[in-house]
C-alpha cells in the first residue's frame, strides 16, 4: 500500500489511499499532507485535529475554485470540484472523535458539498429517504440510464464501521453498476453516516430490520426490478449484507465486500494490539456506532455483547448467489474469515471467493490501495449474476 506518512498511522496512510482511489488528485492531497508530516509523528489520535484542518482547508480552496467556475457558466468544472471535495472532507471527517465539537458541522458541511455535487456532476444522483420503525433512513440513489426503459436491477450498497454514503458516493461504484444497468441506493444503516451523526441510530445485530425497509421502499418504485435486488457491505458491511441476505429472502444476491465474518473476534484481537484499527479514537467510536456506555478500560460488557456480530450459523441460510471479496494482506480483518464463510454458505446456489494478492493490487483492507480494480470485479460478478437471474426467469 502506498503510504504517504512513512512514520505515520496505519489509520492516516488508509485515508490518504482512500481518498487518492476515489478521485483524488495527487498534487492536492500533497498540498494537504505536506505541511502536517510532524504531526503525524505524534500519533493518530492527537494529530486528528491537524489532519482535519489541513483537508478542511483544501476542501474550502476547492470550493472557492467551484463558485468562480459556477459563476463563469463552467458547470462541469464546478461539479468535478465539488464531487473532489466532498472526497476530501469525508475522509477527513471520518477521523474525528464522536466527541469532537467540529464533527457535526463538519458533516452537515459534506452534505451541502454533495449535493453541489449532485447538482452539477452526477445529476442522476438524488438525495431520498427510506421510511424505518417510525423515522426515515438517509441515502442517495443513483437511478442508473437504463430505467429510461423500463425497471433496471439495483444494488443497496451499506456501509461499514465508519464510512458514509458520501464516501460510497466518492468511490465511483455506483457509475460502475450504473454503466452496467445496475441503480444503486446508497445508504447509512443504523450506526453510520447521517443516520448516526444527526438522527442517533445506532447498530444493530438483526440487520434485516433495516435492509428489509430498504427493500420494502425500492419494491415502490417503478424504475427498480424487483426480482433483481441485491445487497452488498463493505468493510463491516460484511457481516451486515450477508446477515441481512441470510434472513431478508427477498434479496437476490450478496456480496461481502471484505468478510467480517466474526467481528467480535477481530474486536478481542484488538483490544490484544493485535491488527491494525480503521480510525483514530477507536473505542470510543466503536461504542457511539453500537449505543454503549464506557471507554476503553471498560469494555467487557461490549466485548461480550460483539460476540453476537457473527455470521456463524447465518451464512448457511443464504440461498442466493454469494460473492466474497477479499484481501490477501487485510490487516484488519484476516484472510481466514473469507474461508470461513466461503466455507459455511453451503446453500448458495453461486458462491464464489475472490482473494485479491499482492502481484495484482487490491490485497489491503476492502481494496483501498486498488480500489477501481474491486469495484470493476464486484460490479462485473453482479451485472453477470442479475443477467443469469434474469435468463432464469
Amino acid at each position: 500500500m502506498f503510504e504517504y506518512f512513512p512514520t505515520g498511522p496505519y489509520t492516516w496512510n488508509l485515508g490518504v489511499v482512500a481518498t487518492l482511489n476515489s478521485g483524488g488528485l495527487i498534487d492536492e492531497v500533497d498540498r494537504a499532507c505536506r505541511p502536517i508530516k510532524d504531526a503525524a509523528n505524534a500519533g493518530e489520535d492527537a494529530g486528528t485535529p491537524d489532519f482535519l484542518r489541513a483537508w478542511t482547508a483544501l476542501t474550502e480552496q476547492l470550493v472557492g475554485q467551484a463558485e468562480e467556475a459556477e459563476k463563469a457558466g463552467h458547470t462541469r468544472t464546478a461539479g468535478q470540484l465539488y464531487a473532489r471535495a466532498t472526497n476530501y472532507l469525508s475522509q477527513a471527517e471520518r477521523m474525528l472523535s464522536h466527541a469532537d465539537p467540529d464533527r457535526v458541522p463538519s458533516y452537515r458541511r459534506l452534505l451541502e458539498l454533495a449535493q453541489k455535487a449532485f447538482d452539477l456532476h452526477s445529476p442522476r444522483v438524488s438525495r431520498v429517504a427510506v421510511p424505518y420503525e417510525g423515522t426515515t433512513l438517509p441515502a442517495y440513489f443513483s437511478q442508473a440510464p437504463a430505467t429510461d426503459d423500463g425497471p433496471a436491477p439495483v444494488i443497496v450498497l451499506v456501509n461499514g464501521l465508519d464510512s458514509t454514503k458520501e464516501h460510497m458516493y466518492s468511490s465511483g461504484h455506483w457509475e460502475e453498476l450504473a454503466a452496467r444497468g445496475i441503480s444503486c441506493l446508497m445508504l447509512d444503516q443504523p450506526g453510520t453516516g447521517e443516520a448516526l451523526r444527526l438522527q442517533g441510530l445506532t447498530a444493530r445485530i438483526d440487520t434485516e430490520a433495516w435492509a428489509g425497509a430498504a427493500v420494502d421502499w425500492l419494491e415502490t418504485r417503478p424504475d427498480v426490478d424487483a426480482r433483481r435486488i441485491g445487497i452488498t457491505g463493505w468493510s463491516l458491511g460484511g457481516y451486515y449484507a450477508p446477515r441481512a441476505a441470510a434472513f431478508e429472502q427477498r434479496f437476490a444476491l450478496c456480496v461481502a465486500w471484505g468478510a467480517n465474518h466474526d467481528w467480535g473476534a477481530v474486536q478481542r484481537r484488538r483490544r490484544q494490539r493485535e491488527g491494525e484499527r480503521p480510525v483514530p479514537h477507536y473505542w470510543g467510536h466503536v461504542l457511539w456506532v453500537w449505543g454503549f456506555e464506557g471507554d476503553e478500560d471498560h469494555l467487557d460488557p461490549f466485548l461480550d455483547f460483539a460476540d453476537g456480530v457473527n455470521l456463524d450459523g447465518v451464512v448457511e441460510r443464504i440461498t442466493v448467489p454469494f460473492l466474497i471479496a477479499h484481501g490477501a494482506n487485510d490487516r484488519q480483518i484476516p484472510l481466514a474469515m473469507a474461508h470461513r464463510s466461503h466455507e459455511q454458505a453451503v446453500n448458495s446456489p453461486k458462491c464464489e471467493l475472490r482473494v485479491f494478492t499482492p502481484e495484482e493490487g487490491a490485497t489491503e483492507h476492502i481494496g483501498l490501495d486498488h480500489l477501481p480494480y474491486v469495484s470493476t470485479f464486484v460490479a462485473d460478478w453482479v451485472a453477470d449474476t442479475f443477467a443469469e437471474l434474469a435468463a432464469r426467469h
